[in-house]
């Protein structure tokens, strides 16, 4: 009998095990985890870890009253414990109208294949190898004084859910990642950067070296910061930090906020949000991606869906309980974890590439900024109010001119979506990801004079 078969087997008993003591449904979720990581500093191993864990949550109703509780014991006399004080909790929590698991004519008849697992596992020796490699490099680079070290990771998770209705379902999934950070400059003139490639399939990893020289030539380029005075610009966000606004539109539709009324955004289904040239989709079953799941959380059929198509916005970010509240139907968006209920969540969420190159996007700009690294979270959910730390480049007569930090950028968000344009450089690198954006007529606060 497969691990899966018998994942499946002993949540099902659990369930059984709760019903049996006074639950009306349950659900419940296991995941078993493996992962090796690596850090060096200076050629240097100074942690090595691997860790193997597993943690099972299950959630019980009694009417419209549900509780959860988790364990990583699964011993026969702790599971029934752990289902006597679930249902136990179950009948003395406040109700909630909209909780509940799914019709069973809702759940997931086919599960496609994500390829969201790759069979190789990395020995220690392979980790090693892969941390040195990009170390190496980013200290070969010209200017480079010290490194914050290199980091190298594995990881595979085996997923099962089972629930009264008929679900049952188990999957497995696996990552990996190499980064390097590296300082250059002296004293008090020192600067740092860092890059990283991650994936689902060892081979689909970015060369070590080349990460590694994009670390130690980014950490150069940033030496000799200037500081500029305040101004209204356009402000171009390069892809390392451009997802950062498709996580701030996620939490915005995202179907807890909607139902809350806590959201900028609650009163523009159906509306122009962003210029007609914008698409935004969510594609769970991108193939290797990394965030691609079979089915959602709930055991719902997931599917790709344009979010926003040519700049209006399709659709909030639901599971059964948000969409319920508002009267609509799950868009399969359910997250789950061993210790809460399921929660909306996206998963390979991206804006599609525009038209136009980034230096074409920068070409025409007298006087901007263009972003590589942001700096907190002052982003108000209800109002749109966008304030952020930032660092970077300051761009004149089109051209790249010299580093920038100690910035920030001001505006709203609702205005800063409808003044958006896309470069044409789209990569998946990121669970979100977004091509270099540019924005017209932000604030950009530096120095008084």
């Amino acid at each position: 009998m497969s691990q899966h078969q018998n994942n499946l087997d002993l949540l099902n008993d659990l369930i059984a095990k709760a019903r049996q003591k006074g639950a009306d449904a349950a659900d419940a979720v296991l995941v078993q985890g493996t992962s090796l990581s690596l850090s060096q500093r200076l050629g240097q191993p100074e942690n090595l870890e691997r860790a193997e864990g597993q943690d099972l949550g299950l959630r019980v109703f009694i009417g419209k009253r549900q509780a959860i509780v988790s364990s990583a014991d699964f011993k026969a006399d702790a599971l029934d414990e752990l289902a006597q004080r679930c249902v136990d909790m179950a009948r003395v929590v406040p109700e909630d109208p909209f909780c509940g698991l799914a019709d069973t004519d809702q759940l997931a008849t086919e599960f496609p294949d994500v390829d969201g697992y790759d069979p190789y596992e990395p020995d220690e020796q392979t980790l090693i190898s892969w941390a040195t490699e990009a170390e190496d490099a980013a200290r070969a680079v010209e200017g480079v004084t010290n490194s914050e070290g290199a980091e190298a990771s594995w990881s595979r998770n085996d997923v099962a859910i089972a629930a009264s209705n008929g679900l049952a379902h188990a999957y497995r999934s696996s990552g990996c990642s190499v980064s390097a950070s590296v300082l250059a400059g002296t004293g008090t003139q020192m600067e740092r950067d860092y890059d990283y490639t991650s994936a689902v399939y060892a081979e689909d990893l970015e060369d070590f070296a080349l990460v590694g020289q994009r670390a130690g030539e980014k950490a150069v380029k940033r030496l000799n910061p200037r500081r500029v005075t305040s101004q209204q610009v356009p402000v171009v966000y390069s892809t390392r930090v451009s997802q950062s606004l498709l996580g701030h539109l996620n939490g915005a539709i995202n179907g807890n906020s909607i139902a809350r009324g806590t959201s900028f955004l609650k009163d523009k289904m159906g509306q122009t949000i962003f210029n007609p040239d914008i698409s935004i989709v969510d594609d769970p079953h991108r193939k290797r991606g990394l965030r691609s799941k079979p089915i959602d959380g709930e055991g719902l059929a997931n599917k790709k869906r344009e979010i926003v198509k040519d700049g209006v916005l399709q659709s909030w970010i639901l599971d059964l309980r948000s969409a319920r509240q508002l009267g609509l139907e799950s868009t399969a968006h359910a997250a789950r974890g061993v210790g809460s209920p399921p929660s909306p969540s996206v998963t390979n969420f991206y804006m599609e590439a525009g038209k136009h190159s980034l230096e074409e996007l920068i070409g025409d700009i007298k006087q901007g900024f263009y972003v590589t690294e942001l700096i907190g979270m002052g982003v108000n959910g209800v109002t749109g109010d966008y304030s952020r730390g930032a660092a970077g480049f300051w761009i004149e007569n089109g051209e790249i001119a010299f580093p920038v930090s100690e910035l920030t950028i001001a505006g709203n968000l609702k205005d800063m979506f409808l003044n958006l344009t896309p470069a044409d450089d789209l990569e998946f690198r990121y669970g979100t990801n977004a091509p270099s954006l540019r924005i017209e007529g932000l604030t950009v606060a530096g120095s008084s004079a």
